[in-house]
């Protein structure tokens, strides 16, 4: 989609058509890549403690790079990031800490303050802020402390450190504007927010990812002939000349009094392993400088692969300091003639961007949140690359553990990803996730569809999918089972931008649903156990939200029949028919697989009420709801898992309607679909029955009938239930003082209302599916009860909330709904944000309380943000929201 009458508009037509790579240059930096599965070479799979943030400043990555508000080429060539030291901490500050998976109480979490405040989508404009203390920084403190926390206690913060106090901090504003797509202006303005003057050593650092020295002629890509040099032209020009084999000439040009050092990116093994280094000069030299007042670790000759230029300013309080970078492909006489004022006008040009997105949008505030919700979208984009051949294999020289294979991924062999790819979060989450990249694309289809199609598109490729069809889950297993939602996200992105632009994008339509029929055989081949539409699925997505690990083997060699699961692939089936008609507008051949996903619809449907005709449906009259139910074949036993929970909710995903006329227009898909249906006629009555039309004559294809709709809707609108202040909770709050138990072969497994963190360590314990609300499933939610009143119109109304004998239609339920999400992040009548929980540093402090995180999850009761701070990825659909409210 293009907005007329822009700058950045013109620039995505041009890299859209081609004519000029606009984001060539990105925040493509991920903020961590310690403690990853790519450089995971254990012989046990731990991850965090092969490659602890301990290595991290001393030792080269594998497979990425990492730094502190960072840019890069889409190649990750050519890096560039800032250090910092306050005088105080123990290292410099290169890249966000966090506690490792076995350190948070909660699992894995971020232990720093920073925030993506704005982006255009070609990232001609990028702003970013890091909150530094000027105290040292309490790595000790924070690793201890959460360390001997339980899962029950909250977890222990940087803010709780007292580290803040007094205002003894740095704000630093990081600005990236491109003036040409080679081109890019770095502005680094510092605000002392405390009363008294304090030292600040700024190190803006650039540096090549290390493509040399994993023992191939031309580093790993194939690309880079011997080893790149990064030198300095001459020590009183203030500038920096760049020359990479694939990159080509750079310069970089500095402003002001600047002492520039340089050492290689290369591994201390000496530090860390007692070995000899390779190199003279090695990757922490700066810290050994600056820190340790070491003049030997720095390069004298002023030459190679990754080099600092390190101000050092007293900041007086109160005060701000300024300093100006910029990295251009062209040799340039006067580097900072009117630099200000571009970086102004590139400003200003992503004012006008979001000045058109947001003229139906008159609240600040609510410009305000949506416009950090797209900065956070776009600013966590990453290069991700990983070859799982060569990782399993190991590089040349190298003898990787024959044990390697049989740990994690050694059935994905034909997997090689080397792309920008959306993260869930680059800290938390430092790869991409395919069900996560689903709903990330919903809100940046509103901004750059071209990416938006371009991601899911991606996650289908020969050397992404599985040959056997499956979609890459994530690197700690790609074969782990994410819910079915890559086909909902192509069409709702193919309609947005359709709507947008004028027409819809046929090729990229027809393309990804060539590509969606292999991934729907491998679902119904492997996760239908029996063959009776009834799914198993393992993980499916919601973490802990069973009794039992859905990813492990069950108790007695059981196995459950999911509610969920089979819900889900009604879903997929209702959307790939509808895919299929779309496509058959132009080509009447579509109609006969159109037909076929209406089959698969109507017996998944009637499975799920009935699976064959005895007492066997995953419905229950008595309690109207949806449940898992287990199955143990050894004992003959039939267990309903009694939990009200998402599980039960999700068969209402599995809803559309059809006009009157398309039906029409569809004679083949019409004749067939009718004779289907007096061939079952058990199936149909299972399901609400596509003959009755509704609202504008349109029909309608659920799982749940009219009676099955409002008898769920009772509980999931009811406030002592599921209906939270922010949402729908992920687990019913009756469960709070009616836990769900169950003992079988003397173990006992419980299941109760937990509105925040969880307080098991099932999935590492940093996501919890037992009480909070998530925005994944809520958008989804709000989604299908539009398609139902798009069906049933106001002649259906449902209390709302229940007991309150307010009765309104569906589609105001939605609306209702989505006010609720939304004001998580909304001022209230207090003045406060309820994400913010009650912090009153974040709540009032003039310099905290506009600037925005988006969690993974929040408190069921309270709102309060939890989980990952800035997984914009899927929170970011409040963007989406706040447009459609609008």
């Amino acid at each position: 989609m293009f907005f007329s009458g822009n700058p950045e508009n013109k620039r995505l037509q041009e890299h859209h058509s081609m004519q000029t790579n606009w984001k060539k240059w990105g925040p493509y930096l991920s903020e961590r890549g310690w403690g990853t599965v790519r450089e995971d070479y254990s012989d046990t799979g731990n991850a965090w403690g092969y490659f602890p943030h301990a290595h991290a400043m001393s030792r080269v990555y594998r497979w990425n790079e990492d730094g502190l508000l960072g840019f890069s080429d889409r190649d990750q060539y050519l890096c560039f990031s800032l250090a910092l030291w306050n005088g105080a901490d123990p290292i410099l500050k290169e890249r966000i800490f966090g506690l490792a998976g076995g350190e948070g109480n909660h699992g894995e979490d971020v232990k720093e303050y920073y925030y993506y405040l704005d982006s255009t989508p070609t990232h001609s404009y990028v702003k970013m802020l890091y909150k530094y203390p000027q105290v040292a920084f309490p790595y000790e403190k924070l690793v201890q402390e959460n360390r001997q926390r339980t899962p029950h206690e909250p977890e222990y913060e940087l803010v709780d450190t007292g580290v803040f106090n007094d205002n003894r901090y740095f704000d630093v504003f990081v600005e990236y504007a491109k003036d040409k797509p080679d081109d890019i202006l770095m502005r680094m303005e510092v605000f002392n927010r405390g009363d008294k003057t304090a030292l600040l050593h700024m190190l803006p650092t650039a540096w090549f990812r290390n493509t040399w020295i994993w023992g191939y002629e031309g580093g790993p890509m194939g690309d880079v002939l011997g080893k790149p040099k990064m030198h300095l032209e001459a020590s009183n020009t203030n500038v920096i000349h760049v020359n990479h084999p694939s990159l080509g000439k750079y310069w970089i040009y500095f402003e002001g009094d600047a002492e520039v050092l340089f050492t290689e990116n290369e591994t201390n093994t000496q530090q860390l392993y007692g070995v000899a280094n390779n190199a003279s000069f090695v990757k922490d030299a700066f810290h050994n400088y600056i820190i340790k007042g070491d003049s030997k670790a720095i390069n004298p000759q002023n030459e190679g692969t990754k080099a600092a230029i390190h101000f050092k300013q007293q900041i007086e309080g109160g005060a701000a300091a300024v300093w100006r970078v910029r990295i251009s492909a062209k040799e340039l006489k006067d580097p900072f003639h009117r630099f200000d004022a571009l970086v102004s006008q590139k400003q200003k040009e992503a004012d006008i961007f979001y000045a058109d997105l947001h003229k139906d949008l008159h609240n600040p505030d609510m410009r305000l949140i949506q416009r950090q919700a797209f900065a956070g979208l776009l600013c966590s984009k990453q290069l991700y690359y990983y070859d799982i051949g060569q990782w399993l294999k190991g590089d040349k020289g190298s003898t990787p553990s024959p044990l390697r294979k049989h740990i994690r991924n050694g059935d994905w062999e034909h997997l090689v990803n080397f792309d920008i790819i959306s993260m869930p979060d680059k800290w938390e989450y430092p790869w991409y996730a395919s069900w996560d990249l689903s709903f990330h694309t919903i809100p940046l289809a509103l901004i750059d569809a071209d990416f938006a199609k371009r991601q899911l598109t991606l996650m289908t490729r020969e050397w992404y999918m599985h040959p056997n069809g499956q979609l890459p889950a994530y690197e700690w297993n790609f074969s782990d089972v994410n819910p079915p939602v890559h086909a909902w996200a192509a069409w709702r992105v193919y309609k947005i931008d359709a709507k947008l632009a004028g027409k819809g994008d046929r090729n990229f339509i027809q393309g990804i649903f060539n590509k969606l029929l292999l991934n729907f055989t491998w679902w119904v081949n492997r996760k239908d156990a029996e063959g009776k539409n009834v799914f198993q699925g393992g993980f499916l997505g919601l973490d802990n939200i069973s009794i039992f690990d859905r990813s492990q083997p069950f108790p007695l060699g059981g196995h459950i029949d999911q509610s969920d699961g089979t819900a889900w692939m009604g879903f997929y089936s209702l959307v790939m028919m509808k895919i299929a008609l779309e496509l058959a507008i132009d080509n009447p051949v579509w109609q006969d697989t159109a037909t076929k996903f209406f089959e698969h619809f109507l017996r998944i449907a009637g499975a799920m009420i009935n699976m064959g005709g005895e007492d066997d449906g995953l419905w229950d009259e008595e309690d109207g709801f949806f449940y898992d139910i287990l199955q143990i074949p050894a004992k003959h036993a039939r267990i309903p898992i009694r939990v009200r929970s998402l599980v039960g909710l999700m068969p209402l995903l599995a809803v559309e309607t059809l006009e009157d006329e398309l039906l029409h227009d569809m004679p083949v898909f019409a004749r067939r679909m009718g004779w289907f249906m007096r061939k079952w006629p058990n199936l149909a009555e299972s399901m609400a029955c596509i003959y009755h039309t509704g609202q504008s004559k349109r029909h309608l294809m659920s799982i749940v009938t009219r009676d099955k709709l409002i008898r769920i809707l009772h509980y999931m609108l009811d406030e002592e239930e599921f209906l939270s202040p922010y949402g729908i909770r992920s687990l019913s709050k009756y469960h709070q003082k009616n836990p769900f138990m169950l003992d079988i072969e003397e173990t006992h497994y419980c299941i109760n209302y937990q509105p925040g963190e969880s307080d098991t360590y099932l999935f590492g314990g940093n996501s919890n599916w037992r009480g909070p609300v998530w925005f994944p499933i809520n958008f989804l939610i709000i989604e299908a009860l539009q398609k139902y009143h798009h069906y049933y119109g106001d002649d259906l109304k449902v209390e709302f909330p229940t007991h309150s004998g307010n009765f309104i239609s569906l589609g105001q339920v939605a609306d209702e709904l989505s006010d609720r999400l939304i004001k998580l992040f909304q001022l209230n009548e207090n003045n406060e944000r309820p994400f913010f929980g009650n912090q009153p540093l974040f709540q009032h402090d003039p310099y905290w309380k506009d600037y925005l995180f988006f969690n993974e999850f929040f408190h069921g009761d309270t709102g309060q943000g939890l989980g990952a701070s800035h997984q914009t990825g899927w929170t970011g659909l409040v963007a989406k929201l706040i447009q459609q409210r609008a």
